[in-house]
């Protein structure tokens, strides 16, 4: 199937009612394996983070987390979760390439935390409930490098490489419950429900959930059903998807994919699917059948975990403010509408701004910062805002002295493009570059005073009255003094000496 071959996304919602289901797997940030006591750090030589545990070897024997287990009771509550009184690791039996011991430690039909709900809001306000079917504690493979292929997957491969560093790597995994409802908009509520659920684990603290890292990844399974229905239809699981922006064009490719072989009288095979990030779209991965069967059983070699209530109610009492209330509060602090909310949440910013503000900056000039100079700089390059190398207590430093009256906000500019280029703090960059704001007012004075003498037929001008004229001479002391003039202070000046009233 190739994107030409599909069912216009209109016509294909006019027919038919799309389903959902999103498995995301959150990589807790612990400093140690799930099941041993293995590093975790990131970009370690290959295979150098392991052990006989995490490497299956016989007679190697598992003990859980604790830290694992705590993070995923807090994901749990912040879900709206009950939270399991006894639950057990199961094996997973499959074949894993990249899992040493071949089986994965798994929750099978006892999760830790079940039947929940999360409220996210999408882009015009309105708020869509997605309901939890679990949320359980797993472990990550291993990774596999497929070499001398043209697309980096095993097909074409001439061999692949194994790295166990990340066998063994807590997971959580969170399964939603079937989403109906959402119709055309169901894209929409797949990607605010990824949004929303990764700013609440990075509020929790309990990993970074960096998509682009791996940290926290989405399966969407979707399938259709015709319009009045209640039938699910068979469904596809497109794995892996790593992007917010990624999980919404998966499932639109999906439902026009869907109605496309519905409407020619083809059949929709119950498979996996890969997503492809330059075209969007999806291409077939293996085949899974209704009833596969992983031969699950209990994990032998690890007790049951049963977290006391009196623990899972501490936990509770010192959860954060979630996301949704805490956006809601800055909303009314700040003095914004629901727009430029959105657009700050959308660019990543919410957490720089309250930081930069934490340091003494008034929000507005927070915000105008980072969703101005910053966010420009960030698409320029490539990166995402908390990736620039300035820190919101610099970011409040420059405010500060456009406040004082050291800088102008085009002097401003440049002195965030010389933190930005590694020229040091901002008093530093203030310094080398000698940027300070010209408020001498001798210096001032003798400056308006030649852009008078020169512009002679502009002074006339605002002597008879076209007091709009006098930007053309603040606009030539500017140019005099590289733009370290104070404008205003220089307007007030053109118009004294030419004894005009402003």
């Amino acid at each position: 199937m190739t994107v030409i071959d599909l069912e216009s996304y209109e016509d294909a919602l006019a027919t038919y009612d799309p389903v959902m289901g999103l498995e995301v797997h959150v990589e807790l940030g612990t400093k140690t394996k799930m099941f041993c006591g293995c590093s975790t750090e990131l970009k370690q030589d290959a295979n150098s983070q392991t052990c006989p545990v995490c490497l299956g070897l016989p007679g190697a024997l598992p003990v859980v987390n604790e830290i694992g287990v705590e993070s995923a009771i807090k994901i749990g509550l912040a879900l709206n979760c009950q939270i399991a009184e006894w639950c057990r690791f199961a094996r997973k039996n499959y074949f894993y390439p990249d899992m040493p011991k071949n089986f994965q430690t798994s929750q099978y039909d006892e999760p830790i935390a079940f039947d929940g709900y999360l409220d996210v809001q999408l882009e015009d306000g309105e708020i869509f409930r997605v309901e939890i079917e679990r949320a359980h504690m797993e472990e990550d493979t291993g990774k596999s490098t497929h070499v001398g292929g043209a697309t980096g997957r095993i097909h074409g491969a001439s061999h692949s490489l194994l790295d166990y560093n990340r066998a063994g790597i807590p997971l959580i995994e969170i399964v939603t419950k079937p989403i109906e409802g959402a119709g055309a908009r169901a894209p929409e509520v797949a990607k605010a429900y990824v949004a929303e659920l990764r700013e609440l684990i990075k509020a929790l603290g309990v990993s970074e959930a960096r998509m682009e890292m791996g940290q926290m990844r989405c399966d969407v399974n979707l399938s259709l059903r015709p319009n009045g229905t209640e039938k699910f239809g068979t469904r596809s699981e497109t794995k892996n998807v790593n992007s917010l922006r990624s999980v919404e064009r998966a499932a639109r490719f999906e439902i026009q994919r869907h109605a496309a072989v519905l409407n020619s009288g083809g059949t929709i095979v119950q498979e996996t699917r890969h997503f492809h990030e330059e075209d969007g779209s999806t291409t077939a991965g293996r085949i899974k059948d209704n009833a596969e069967d992983y031969r699950y059983f209990p994990e032998p070699d690890l007790v049951p975990v049963a977290p006391s209530r009196d623990w899972v109610e501490e936990l509770r009492k010192g959860l954060p403010e979630l996301p949704r209330l805490r956006r809601k509060r800055l909303k009314e602090e700040w003095g914004v509408n629901e727009h430029d909310m959105q657009s700050i949440l959308n660019a990543g910013a919410v957490d720089l701004i309250v930081a930069t503000t934490d340091a003494g900056a008034p929000s507005d000039q927070a915000r105008k910062w980072w969703m101005g100079e910053l966010a420009r700089n960030a698409n320029e390059t490539g990166r995402s805002l908390d990736e620039l190398p300035i820190t919101p207590a610099q970011v409040a430093r420059v405010a500060a002295l456009v406040a004082a009256g050291d800088l102008n906000d085009k002097l401003a500019r440049q002195v965030i493009e010389g933190v930005l280029a590694g020229e040091g703090d901002p008093d530093t960059v203030v310094e080398k570059r000698g940027l300070k704001v010209v408020s001498d007012e001798g210096a001032l004075s003798t400056a308006v005073d030649e852009a008078i003498a020169g512009n002679a037929a502009v002074a006339d001008k605002i002597r008879g009255g076209k007091v709009a004229a006098a930007g053309a001479l603040v606009g030539a002391v500017m140019k005099a003094t590289r733009g370290q003039a104070d404008a205003a202070r220089v307007r007030e000046l053109i118009l004294e000496k030419l004894g005009v009233e402003g």
